[in-house]
């Protein structure tokens, strides 16, 4: 590929990263190489700090650089409603677009067996030592409408019946502004099936 073996470790560096292949990791390559140096050299300082100093938060398991992250320490959240979102990503995308004022519990992934993510992998051994503490009285799924992330809702509402929490699940459907001839079958019949009166 390069004349270069730091060339070729950078390239290969990067292609870690989600959608980046061969050629994209190429560009970006040369791109700090060529235009940015001092760009590269942040971004590398940046990245180092974040892998040594972000780690998990030991209530929730969201990133966190303190052993409890800021929304669990909060005393203005609602600790009777408790939301489990797959990863923190999906937690920040709810902050955002809701009024939602309660707790999170982030999984860091779905049940996956064949990628080795079962139950002890998404910490629910904590999130029932959470419900069992009597605090929480909705449990609020927020995984996202895929087979696994259906299996992994299904688990979830088990755990919250077992422990004696009412369980919920985020609407799923036609999106405002959507057209319903634009809308694929699956998520048409998922949303009429779960119609409701008006």
């Amino acid at each position: 590929m390069s004349s270069s073996p730091l060339l070729s470790e950078l390239i290969e560096a990067l292609r870690c990263l989600p959608g980046v292949g061969a050629k994209t990791a190429q560009r970006m390559a040369f791109h700090m190489l060529e235009r940015d140096r001092n760009g590269a050299r942040r971004l590398a300082e940046r990245l180092a700090v974040a892998v040594e100093r972000i780690g998990n938060c030991a209530r929730c398991r969201t990133f966190s650089e303190e052993a409890v992250c800021a929304l669990c320490a909060s005393q203005t959240r609602d600790r009777s409603l408790l939301c489990v979102v797959e990863t923190p990503i999906d937690q920040l995308a709810i902050e955002q677009a809701t009024g939602y004022r309660g707790q999170y519990f982030v999984l860091l992934g779905r049940l996956s067996p064949l990628d080795g993510m079962g139950p002890r992998e998404l910490g629910l051994d904590l999130l029932a030592q959470r419900l069992a503490e009597g605090e929480v009285h909705e449990l609020i799924v927020a995984t996202n409408p895929t087979v696994e992330g259906e299996a992994t809702a299904h688990m979830l509402a088990q755990l919250a019946h077992a422990a004696g929490v009412r369980a919920s699940r985020l609407a799923h459907g036609v999106p405002l502004g959507g057209e319903l001839e634009f809308i694929d079958r699956g998520t048409l019949a998922h949303a009429f099936g779960g119609r409701q009166a008006l």
